[in-house]
């Protein structure tokens, strides 16, 4: 696992850091990297057992790191000290936390995405001065998370990241050897940043955007901000300043109510609409707790308001390769809507296939156990395996009592037994038909699917859906879809629920498909307002909206739907549905010009996902072409473009910086070579489009490749440092030794002449350093 990776990777790098010498003054206080003293503890238990209790190594806000793979080049550039030699290497490379100097983060909050951008500077205090090495920047975030930008700042050097097109060698096995940068975990972004010399200062900047949380009529949002003590540099008079900025913005001018957040943020100024907040303190130690808020605007806190919206207009800028208006209108469920939800008939597709075999598969099980606990006793529900075949639970739906419930939960136990393949069509066409004649007046049938793979024929499933919606309409079953790990389509279950008008959820990890499959199930099951119908679009020119099949409002969820036009803009716009109690809701929005953030950059994500999805089933370049140009414009990722991170010599960074033109122009060969363009080709940032051969194979559902692969290429020292690593954990080299003394002659003799011969490569010496002194 990628957290496992690493974390033994910061265990090195604090073990390391204790050649540091800080001076006198600091020799009595905990200014080193150095961990708590039950670490050395830990070095006594298994490998497993070791992970769990040092897993509070794993980043829980913006660091960087220095890769030491030379543990020759570890001191303190202030103050060189004798070190004791080191022979050999550290394979994997060994990651030691830096020192933070500043922090400051900025949050722009609009409608439901915050933007934040984070800037730091961190210090190289663990490398000699006349030495350099690569340091590691690693920022946790959210999974749903789009990486814009980072920039960095380090000695006479600068690094940018930016957006290309993709291009079709891209990923031959030759230049997949530059991937420094890429997601480590579906929550964790990294990037490798060469040449930091000893005593520099590294200064990054680093922009990401998210979805706000939405529940009981408050947006919401959490960001990892939570800072180890070992980061504060040593010495009392060093100040240290954190500053947050958080704006937020109601988007049609209604008042920003109730905002809470865990950190003393002010309120520096208000108006109808927006609220801007600041804090900024000098601390003696960093933020020990996450950032997070929570607010809501004025409508959504009045009961008799369940359910409000707004209409935004925006012109195009200068720089839009397509200049047609812009309009957004949304619907915001308000605090009692969770009271009137329409009763639900469900039917659950799981898929049972054999990649779906251990922690997948019961991770599943939980997930469906405590959906199937939150349907009320009026509410009816069935449920489908599949792999090569499919079981049913019963051949038809069941109300959700007591009693059924628990003869469900003996069922799954029984009958979900991985094995064979991966079969869609089958039982997608069996839970239709069951929902055929289900759709009373006051319930909505679901379908959820959840598959961990790609079949052949999914451009005729999502076909064969398509044409059953327009043959029954709104009495069509509503079909929201769950991807499990990178193997399935989720551009495919993105379309099948497009289509469905359902929603899409997934899981990159197997440790996250609980948490997000019941945020899917709560999401789509709650529907306050179904069948939605907007008027007077279609009497604008070029129109095109997104998402084409507008899903219905779900109270756990605001309905956000965009679009361009040509033409002008009616008076109102009328959006009107079904409530529960089949009662007809009429709203008319007035339209208002969007002030503040632009209104593209954010519906620019959802557009891209919505296109590429459209681009793969129609196979259209054309729609692929369009997904690059809002790629670019927002610097929100694609399935079509790359992510590359460039770099300029600070004194000719004005006169030879890399230019979208240019990169276009540069041989991909020499696009890898940091010594050619100093450019560097970064991992893909999105889902991929599936792996039939995978899913055919049952491959596990894993989340990819390392990301870091060790960097060693000497196959002896990597041996050597191999076997080290894993008697260090147990004891050391030496304790090895000892145990000699207590086998027979032979096996002493070979065991002695096998550590001697690793002594050579100064295993032992690196074991007396490391491990000994604990």
């Amino acid at each position: 696992m990628a957290e496992e990776r690493l974390t033994r990777a910061i265990e090195e790098g604090m073990n390391l850091s204790k050649r540091i010498y800080f001076g006198k003054q600091n020799s009595n206080k905990n200014f080193s990297v150095s961990p708590p003293q039950h670490f050395v503890m830990e070095k006594k238990l298994s490998a497993a057992s070791s992970f769990n209790h040092s897993s509070y190594l794993l980043p829980t806000s913006p660091m960087v790191y220095a890769v030491i793979s030379d543990p020759l080049m570890v001191d303190n550039p202030d103050i060189p000290s004798y070190q004791p030699h080191i022979h050999g290497k550290c394979v994997p490379p060994a990651l030691i936390p830096l020192h933070m100097k500043e922090i400051s983060m900025e949050i722009d909050c609009f409608l439901d995405t915050a933007f934040v951008t984070v800037t730091g500077v961190w210090r190289v205090h663990c490398i000699k001065r006349n030495r350099s090495c690569f340091s590691r920047l690693v920022v946790p975030m959210s999974e749903q998370g789009s990486v814009l930008g980072v920039e960095v700042d380090v000695s006479e050097r600068s690094y940018t990241t930016q957006l290309v097109p993709m291009e079709e060698n891209m990923d031959r096995p030759k230049l997949t050897k530059s991937h420094r940068g890429g997601f480590l975990t579906p929550e964790m972004f990294a990037l490798t940043i060469p040449q930091a010399e000893g005593g520099s200062n590294i200064s990054v900047k680093i922009s990401w955007s998210q979805k706000l949380s939405f529940n009981n009529g408050q947006f919401s949002l959490s960001i990892p901000f939570k800072f180890p003590e070992f980061i504060i540099p040593p010495g009392e008079g060093n100040s240290k300043v954190e500053k947050i900025k958080l704006n937020v913005d109601s988007g049609t001018g209604t008042e920003v109510l109730g905002m809470k957040a865990s950190h003393p943020i002010k309120i520096a100024r208000k108006q109808v609409g927006r609220l801007e907040c600041l804090y900024e303190a000098e601390v003696s130690t960093w933020s020990q707790t996450e950032f997070s808020f929570s607010y809501a605007i004025s409508c959504t806190m009045v009961s008799s308001c369940d359910i409000t919206g707004g209409l935004l207009l925006h012109s195009p800028s200068k720089q839009d390769l397509d200049q047609r208006e812009m309009f957004c209108f949304y619907l915001f469920p308000g605090k009692n809507t969770s009271k009137k939800v329409f009763r639900k008939e469900v039917v659950f597709l799981i898929d049972i296939s054999g990649s779906m075999q251990g922690k997948p598969l019961e991770s599943v099980k939980e997930a469906l156990f405590a959906s199937l606990m939150n349907l009320n006793q009026d509410d009816s529900f069935n449920l489908i395996a599949f792999s090569g075949e499919t079981l049913l639970f019963s051949s038809s739906l069941q109300l959700a009592t007591t009693e059924t419930i628990e003869q469900a939960t003996q069922w799954m136990q029984a009958n979900f037994v991985t094995g064979g393949g991966t079969n869609i069509l089958q039982p997608l066409s069996q839970a239709m038909e069951m929902l055929s004649n289900m759709f009373d007046s006051d319930s909505i049938p679901h379908i959820f699917l959840i598959t961990d793979g790609s079949v052949e024929n999914e451009k005729h499933i999502c076909e064969l859906v398509r044409n059953q919606v327009a043959t029954r309409g709104s009495r069509f079953p509503r079909i929201s879809t769950f991807g499990i790990g990178i193997h399935c389509n989720h551009y495919f279950l993105q379309m099948l629920a497009l289509i469905g008008k359902g929603h899409h959820g997934a899981a990159l990890h197997p440790d996250l498909i609980e948490i997000q499959f019941q945020r899917l199930y709560t999401t789509a099951s709650s529907t306050v307002l179904a069948n939605i119908v907007v008027d007077k679009l279609n009497h604008l020119g070029a129109i095109e909206v997104y998402p084409r099949y507008i899903p219905d409002l779900s109270s756990g969820n605001p309905l956000i739907v965009s679009g361009r036009y040509k033409g002008e803009f009616p008076d109102s716009l009328k959006v009107s549905g079904f409530l529960s109690d089949m009662s007809n809701f009429t709203i008319d929005l007035k339209p208002q010009r969007a002030k503040g953030i632009s209104l593209d950059r954010v519906v620019a994500k959802k557009q891209i996902d919505l296109l590429t999805a459209q681009a793969w089933l129609s196979q259209s370049k054309e729609l692929e072409e369009k997904v690059v140009q809002i790629s670019l414009q927002s610097s929100v990722p694609s399935e079509y473009t790359r992510m590359i991170l460039s770099q300029t010599e600070r004194e000719k960074q004005a006169s030879e910086s890399v230019g979208l033109q240019e990169v276009h122009k540069v041989n991909l060969e020499k696009l890898v070579n940091p010594k050619g363009h100093g450019i560097i080709l970064l991992r893909s940032l999105g889902y991929g489009f599936g792996n039939i051969k995978a899913t055919a194979d049952n491959v596990f559902p894993g989340f990819g490749d390392p990301l870091f692969p060790d960097s060693a290429s000497d196959p002896i020292s990597k041996a050597a440092s191999n076997f080290c690593a894993k008697y260090c954990d147990c004891c050391c080299c030496m304790c090895f030794i000892r145990t000699c003394s207590r086998v027979n002659d032979q096996c002493a003799i070979v065991l002695t002449q096998l550590c001697a011969a690793l002594s050579c490569f100064g295993c032992l010496n690196c074991c007396v350093d490391l491990c000994c002194d604990f």
